[in-house]
């Protein structure tokens, strides 16, 4: 019965007192509804730059050429521009090392291609039949090329889905013949699209095709012989990665007889690896965003109990009556507290309704992607709780310590 007294001198009080219920509960709202929408924001930012990484190829190790020299200098030319990779790397890879699913070489160039009256400037990647498996790519229509194709070096391509449409607004592209440069390719499939990356480029704007032709025809003087520009290496799984790439790293520099103490003259990066470093600063920008919204239920909280200090000013003689009629301290301190966290549990529901909305509303309008956590109802109501608490103690203590005789005798 007693419980049911104090909440019911709560709940009174709060509402003898809408508008100013309201205004004190207003810093719990917009804190709790910055770190929802924020929090929701960052994840949703780290989400995508994990589907964007695995995009381009889960469990993928690319090898690059090291940086040259300038002649006579020990100007760093820059990653790729020593062209010290050839085919027999990628084959002596997948021969000898343990813990690879695919390898395939790689070279790249641009070329204007025309068909039938259309035509359209692309990347072209020379590359060899385990490229696609690499690359986590298929293709919608057709056929990939195979290991026999690209040994006698037939002059056929697959292309991306931006590629078929501009080139075959109107038709199937399989099938039909294309200038890639000035030499002729017959389509043999069209890859599955895969859209945009991170860095906004079109992934479906491309031409695969198999290196030798690629290499000698269309990329040309840039790659001499047997040169690659990349090797692309897929582990069969994440554990597969570290033990694979140093395994790599070790089999290149004796294949390129480079001395203990030497610079590589190759690069190797992992994708595991990139994504960690993206994730890491991903989650330090969520964390960051949380931190700073953080800081207005930390104002909401003063807010309370500037607030909660004004009503018991004001409570003074209700404070005495309520004493003189049997109420304990005990009994004045838990009907402020009940009151404090009652406010901030209220102004964290209105909080989390409006962090909701508002990671909703970013994802749709500004196309932002967002990730409502599971823990984000709970740890806001919990939160809002303990801000009640903590800042709600002490004007509910100062209630309590009122002399009732001294209370009865103020105006």
């Amino acid at each position: 019965m007693r419980r049911v007294e104090l909440i019911r001198f709560a709940a009174g009080a709060i509402l003898a007192h809408p508008m100013r219920s309201a205004l004190t509960t207003l810093g719990v709202v917009i804190g709790v509804a910055a770190v929802v929408t924020m929090t929701s924001i960052g994840l949703g930012a780290s989400k995508r730059v994990e589907d964007q990484i695995s995009g381009l190829g889960s469990n993928m190790i690319i090898v690059q050429p090291g940086a040259a020299r300038g002649p006579g200098s020990n100007v760093n030319m820059g990653g790729g521009s020593n062209i010290s990779l050839e085919t027999g790397d990628a084959d002596a890879i997948k021969a000898e090392i343990q813990g690879v699913a695919a390898v395939s070489s790689s070279v790249r160039g641009q070329s204007q291609v025309a068909a039938e009256g259309t035509n359209w400037f692309t990347q072209v990647h020379g590359v060899d039949p385990e490229y696609l498996t690499v690359r986590d790519m298929t293709v919608a229509q057709g056929r990939m090329f195979e290991a026999g194709d690209a040994e006698a070096g037939r002059k056929v391509i697959i292309i991306g889905q931006t590629v078929a449409t501009n080139l075959f607004p109107d038709g199937d592209a399989v099938g039909q013949r294309v200038r890639v440069g000035r030499v002729p390719f017959e389509v043999i499939g069209v890859l599955t699209p895969k859209g945009q990356s991170g860095m906004g480029q079109d992934q479906d704007d491309l031409i695969i095709g198999p290196l030798k032709p690629i290499r000698s025809r269309v990329v040309g003087r840039r790659i001499r012989g047997d040169a690659v520009q990349n090797i692309y290496i897929k582990a069969v799984d994440k554990e597969a990665i570290a033990k694979v790439q140093e395994d790599v790293t070790n089999l290149l520099r004796d294949r390129h007889k480079i001395a203990p103490g030497q610079d590589d003259d190759f690069q190797i990066q992992n994708m595991a690896s990139m994504m960690e470093a993206m994730q890491a600063t991903t989650q330090t920008f969520t964390l960051l965003l949380a931190a700073v919204a953080g800081v207005s239920l930390l104002v909401g909280g003063v807010g309370i109990m500037n607030i909660m200090l004004v009503a018991v000013t004001e409570r003074t003689r209700e404070i005495g009556l309520r004493m003189a009629l049997g109420a304990t301290r005990g009994d004045i301190l838990a009907q402020f507290a009940l009151e404090a966290v009652t406010l901030s549990i209220f102004g964290g529901l209105i909080g989390l309704s409006i962090g909701l909305l508002g990671a909703v509303v970013v994802s749709k309008l500004g196309g932002w992607p967002t990730t409502i956590p599971s823990w984000a109802a709970p740890l806001s109501l919990g939160f809002s709780m303990f801000v009640g608490l903590i800042f709600g103690a002490y004007p509910s203590w100062r209630a309590a310590q009122l002399d009732p005789i001294e209370a009865l005798r103020r105006d």
